[in-house]
């Protein structure tokens, strides 16, 4: 997958209804530095951005990539409700 975009964070985030203080719970990546990112502020570290995916792969969602596209999110199931 190419890097995580800001818009594809933000989706991913509304599918699962978390708050940026659920996904750096989740994620162990501070609240201030997921608020920069979604906003396009900033680009994050791959380590950063590793951490994001992981975090959200082990809630279900899936980044999705059609004719080398890159930029859908699915919810393949909710492994962890009420993080």
């Amino acid at each position: 997958m190419d890097a995580l975009s800001p818009s594809q964070c933000r989706a991913a985030r509304a599918l699962l209804d978390w708050t940026r203080e659920q996904l750096s719970a989740a994620s162990g990546v501070p609240e201030r530095t997921l608020a920069d990112f979604e906003a396009g502020a900033t680009n994050p570290r791959a380590a950063t951005l590793a951490k994001l995916e992981a975090a959200f792969g082990c809630a279900g969602v899936a980044f999705v990539t059609v004719h080398g596209a890159t930029g859908g999110v699915i919810l393949l199931n909710r492994k962890t409700p009420g993080i």
